[in-house]
């Protein structure tokens, strides 16, 4: 999941378009207030153009930075209204495009506070804060003066002597101020505003909620009830229940430790009681319950888009996506939907045979248990046979080598000198025709204060804007459970997939070769497309063949093992596109209606029993834990985004496949020229079309998850 999240809520930042720069910065101090200015809000210095000064970060002058920058912003902001002369695309919009860099430094380190090193004291903060400045950039962003500015210029679009790129970031500037209630009257804006308030208010409380659940875990103090569990599993949790203090093995309740206990304990009752409490997080009706929480933003969300001209949330998200229509979105959800739903039953009937030995019927908590048994029955593959192949550190190194092969781009580590905020955090320089184009972080291992699942942020941006060519600062977060003191860190192909996963959105930003600030963010539709690409390479011949190998031996992994892998590549696609769609589906229909849902756990249960949910397996985000929806704005009637962009990825995977050749140059420069480094500078749809000369066939998708293609 690519994500920048800061304070700011999605719901403001969109608020202003591609604008909000030009309402949310001051320009630099000189050097002689330097040391009035909060340390937060200073120039990094060091090499790559300056990095994040993690080591001198202190939580508590957070709040007076935020104060500052608003006070900057609003300070600057004025300035900009005030100047007599004739208003021009250069004082306005480019004005705009220059300002943002010192609030989006204080927000990137921010958003890695409140995302990697969470604790009581940057809650507390980002309780207090976040509706403060959500409400004051909304105020900005709404400001009549400065759209009769943008307006002024829009208007005289076709007499400025603009070029293609500028009049798209012009219309594009106009249109998001448009859509996000810049025409409104004073009444309905303060309205607006208001209710961004709230929505920052909401999404703090269920974001803290959510992480409070995550924190807890399940303690085993009897060795016997380890029974199935592999031995490289049984080290990391006994570390982790060393690292909380406890004595014993401690189950953390997120998934990189939950799936592997699901997969291979044979204690029946130890896999429920574990995956009861994965999947009830924020459903236990107590202080961490979130569905009340949940109802409350579907309210609001659904008022704010009436008053802006929406008949409902879903619609209006949609507006600037590349599938606009949440009908679109749904038509193609439900083009999947029945055969991935076929191959689930599919899939119970295999499992049920073997479970039928056992005398149980198959529940949630036994599908990945008895899956692994299929797995080894049908394609005399196991998965914990796989694993001591897939060392964590062989994994990265192989990543950093595909994107050489593909992009010139080279990785060298640098772990140690330069900050960072956290111990095991690795730093890489990178490079392309021997000139430096970015820093990478890596943030691989799960830890207390750290949300779930996995995403990549930039912390600077590349634009050519003003003489610039920022390197980037990019870095990718995981969550995966460290190996015993010793002992490598091994990972499951799924968590390979998810390296590689994350790793594409870092090479899709290290890619940019762009201009305007304002053209570099995607459509949400097409955010995930590059990352889903990516990870087609990792269980390449090349990849498997070169990085492979056994922790203990070294040697690498067998043939026979990897035609096993290759045999299985579409086992348990039923249940991966199930429990994927079903999150999916409930949020277009959460969000495409225009009464709201009061009633979250009735409203799932009743929507899953009407798209004929399969009984045995659970959704991969139940609603009162979905981060993507209802943290903040960012994924809310677009989690359909991940099956619009892997509908790209399949078809562009074959523009590979066809060459004969899935290292081809010729298609990988095409593909990163046309579509990686171009950011938003043009229409990302034409984009598509210029590379692979026509629109993406859902028949590759249908293809690579073994489903039947009507062919």
């Amino acid at each position: 999941m690519k994500t920048r999240k800061i304070m700011v809520s999605a719901a403001a930042l969109l608020m202003s378009g591609v604008a909000m720069t030009a309402v949310a910065e001051a320009k630099e101090m000189k050097s002689s207030h330097m040391a009035s200015e909060p340390a937060l809000l200073q120039e990094w210095t060091g090499p790559y153009e300056g990095v994040p000064p993690w080591d001198k970060v202190k939580v508590a002058e957070f709040p007076a930075a935020f104060q500052a920058a608003m006070q900057a912003s609003k300070a600057e902001f004025e300035a900009m209204l005030a100047k007599p002369e004739a208003i021009t695309f250069d004082n306005t919009i480019t004005a705009s495009e220059l300002s943002g860099e010192k609030i989006g430094r204080l927000f990137s380190i921010w958003g890695v506070h409140s995302s990697n090193l969470s604790n009581p004291e940057v809650r507390k903060i980002q309780a207090e804060w976040e509706p403060k400045v959500s409400a004051f950039f909304s105020e900005l962003a709404l400001d009549a003066r400065y759209f009769q500015r943008v307006k002024y210029l829009y208007d005289q679009r076709a007499n400025l002597g603009l070029d293609a790129k500028q009049t798209r970031l012009l219309e594009r500037t106009y249109d998001g101020l448009v859509r996000n209630g810049a025409m409104l009257d004073a009444g309905k804006k303060a309205q607006v505003i208001s209710i961004e308030t709230d929505l920052s208010k909401k999404f703090s409380a269920f974001s803290e909620k959510v992480l409070a659940d995550e924190e807890t875990f399940i303690l085993i103090t009897d060795a016997a009830d380890l029974a199935g569990l592999p031995e490289s599993y049984v080290a990391a949790i006994q570390a982790a229940a060393k690292a909380k203090g406890q004595t014993g093995w401690a189950v953390v309740n997120t998934r990189s430790a939950v799936q592997p206990f699901l997969e291979n304990s044979t204690r029946r009752d130890l896999r429920e009681k574990v995956w009861r409490a994965f999947t009830m997080r924020g459903d236990n009706q107590n202080a961490n319950d979130t569905n009340a929480t949940i109802a409350e933003i579907l309210k609001l969300r659904q008022q704010r888009a009436e008053i802006l001209g929406f008949p409902t949330h879903a619609h209006y998200r949609m507006a600037d996506t590349m599938a606009k229509d949440p009908n679109k979105a749904m038509d193609l959800m439900m083009k999947v939907w029945p055969a991935a739903v076929a191959r689930v039953k599919e899939e119970v009937a295999d499992m049920q045979a073997i479970a039928n030995a056992d005398n149980i019927i198959i529940e949630p908590w036994d599908y990945r248990f008895y899956a692994e048994k299929v797995r080894k029955a049908k394609c005399d593959l196991d998965q914990e046979a796989i694993k001591p192949y897939f060392q964590l550190d062989n994994m990265v190194a192989a990543m950093f080598d595909a994107a050489g092969k593909l992009y010139g781009l080279t990785f060298t580590e640098n772990t140690g000198t330069v900050p960072v905020f956290e111990p095991k955090v690795r730093t890489f320089e990178v490079k392309r025709d021997g000139k430096v184009v970015g820093l990478f972080y890596l943030d691989n291992f799960a830890r207390a204060g750290k949300r779930s699942g996995a995403w990549m942020t930039t912390y600077r941006s590349q634009h050519k804007l003003g003489g610039k060519n920022d390197i980037v600062l990019a870095s990718n977060n995981n969550n995966f459970v460290p190996g015993a003191d010793g002992v490598p860190t091994l990972i499951s192909i799924d968590d390979a997939s998810t390296l590689f996963h994350e790793f594409g959105h870092a090479i899709h930003y290290l890619n940019y070769d762009i201009t305007w600030p304002g053209l570099g963010g995607t459509p949400r539709d097409f955010v995930e497309y590059p990352s889903q690409v990516n990870e087609n390479w990792l269980l390449t011949p090349y990849v498997l063949n070169t990085y492979a190998k056994h922790y203990k031996t070294g040697e690498p992994i067998p043939a026979a093992l990897v035609e096993k892998i290759r045999a299985s590549d579409t086992f348990n696609q039923g249940f991966s596109t199930v429990e994927y769609l079903s999150s999916a589906i409930l949020d277009m229909k959460l969000h495409n209606r225009s009464e709201p849902v009061t009633d979250p756990r009735a409203f799932e249960r009743d929507t899953l029993a009407e798209i004929g949910m399969p009984k045995e397996m659970a959704m991969r985000h139940r609603l009162p834990q979905f981060n993507h929806l209802f943290a903040d704005d960012g994924y809310s009637a677009g989690y359909y985004s991940y099956l619009w962009s892997e509908t790209m990825d399949a078809d562009t995977w074959a523009a590979f496949t066809e060459k004969g050749d899935v290292w081809d140059k010729e298609t990988a420069e095409r593909f990163r020229s046309m579509l990686l480094a171009t950011g938003n500078e043009t229409d990302r749809i034409e984009a598509y079309r210029a590379f692979r000369g026509r629109d993406p066939d859902v028949k590759y998708i249908m293809k690579k998850r073994g489903f039947p293609t009507g062919e």
